[in-house]
């Protein structure tokens, strides 16, 4: 997994400045914003057609194209006391994950693992949202389900042509019993907001993600599940934008689960920090264990103080659907457990009204410790209610 820039900038503004951040914005640059509220669904290549950047009024973020006199003014205003607070280069990202080498059994081992198999919990009346490659709606487990899709990669559909997303749902809110091999979905009775922030050739940027969370929110969802993300290096600073917006998630009553990496090499001594946006404070950052619940070789860990791994879950040789004739496939990544969580995360949503920080605490607190260095696996594996 590589990492780049696009060129374009996010711009955090003040919490209850978003207003009067965008007028200052435009003073200090010239720059006209789009904003999402006059706008509501539209992907950042729609606003962009039509204006010099967005403003994102849920999360109180901007996203702009800047030269370098405008971003020399922005970083001023930043350093000032007023209502910009900072400035900071979008990233590209990309899905987390990789093939692996069918299943056995009445369940997958993953579910068996979060005891997800033995739950009453259904998810039933929760709303998750994943943010991913998007769904194939026409994927017969799915005929029937509470679905809403949403779109914010430029010229693309929220039909997944790359395979990730569908995966993903499927752990998450797939069916517990399957047409053609074992129960592989935990939270199989929730509503499943599909939006599409990654392309087909599985990559997109902030922007995207930024607007998949803002549609979430907009929709009261009480999960986000993102198996996405971008490579850091030890010491490297969070991004505070995504920070910020995890916090004003949190205290709208959305939980943001991402996963941690796959960049570690662990049998060669090599454990890689948490990836971006994962490496957050108020972002919940999701390990990988395999089914000897032994924290998998990928798998991107506590390395420093900047980013940390808060729970784990299933990530090798997950099965799952996928699209078109082929129907199922079996990965490995972080990205496969995060789907666990937040799937979890749903059941404990649906047994509790409660569904703010709280949901949080639940989750860690009901953790299976393990064995092995908290550095590496956080408060233990997710365990369903």
């Amino acid at each position: 997994m590589t990492s780049s820039q696009t060129g374009r900038y996010l711009v955090l503004l003040e919490d209850d400045s978003t207003i009067i951040g965008t007028r200052e914005l435009t003073r200090l640059t010239g720059i006209r914003c789009a904003n999402t509220a006059d706008a509501a669904g539209a992907g950042p290549g729609e606003l962009f057609s039509s204006a010099g950047g967005i403003v994102l009024h849920q999360l109180g973020v901007a996203l702009i194209d800047a030269d370098d006199e405008q971003f020399a003014n922005l970083t001023r205003a930043a350093g000032e006391s007023g209502p910009i607070a900072g400035i900071e280069a979008e990233r590209r990202v990309f899905a987390i994950g990789q093939p692996a080498p069918p299943a056995e059994g009445e369940f997958t081992w993953g579910l068996q693992a979060v005891r997800a198999d033995a739950a009453t919990a259904t998810g039933a009346g929760v709303r998750v949202a994943v943010l991913d490659t998007g769904l194939d709606e026409q994927h017969p487990d799915f005929a029937g389900r509470d679905i809403v899709t949403g779109a914010f990669v430029d010229g693309q559909s929220a039909h997944d042509g790359h395979g990730h997303g569908t995966h993903v749902i499927g752990t998450a809110c797939g069916p517990r019993t399957s047409q053609a091999g074992p129960g592989y979905g935990i939270a199989h009775e929730a509503s499943i907001y599909a939006g599409k922030v990654l392309g087909d050739d599985g990559s997109g940027s902030d922007s995207g993600i930024l607007s998949g969370i803002e549609w979430a929110i907009s929709n009261s969802c009480s999960v986000v599940s993102m198996s996405l993300g971008a490579p850091t290096q030890p010491g490297q600073p969070y991004s505070e934008a995504f920070e910020r917006v995890a916090r004003r998630a949190l205290e709208r009553g959305t939980l943001i689960i991402a996963a941690a990496g796959n960049e570690s090499q662990r049998s060669a001594g090599v454990i890689a920090p948490v990836g971006h946006p994962a490496n957050c404070p108020s972002v919940m950052g999701v390990g990988a264990v395999d089914s000897q619940l032994q924290v998998a070789d990928f798998s991107c860990g506590t390395v420093d103080d900047v980013g940390q791994v808060d729970l784990v879950g299933p990530g090798v040789d997950v099965y799952s659907s996928w699209p078109g004739a082929e129907r199922y496939r079996k990965l490995d990544g972080t990205s496969m457990a995060t789907p666990h969580v937040s799937g979890i995360a749903a059941l404990h949503a649906q047994q509790s009204p409660d569904r703010s920080r709280a949901l949080w605490t639940r989750l860690t607190q009901s953790a299976r410790r393990l064995p092995q260095p908290g550095t590496d696996v956080g408060a233990g594996i997710v365990q369903a209610p």
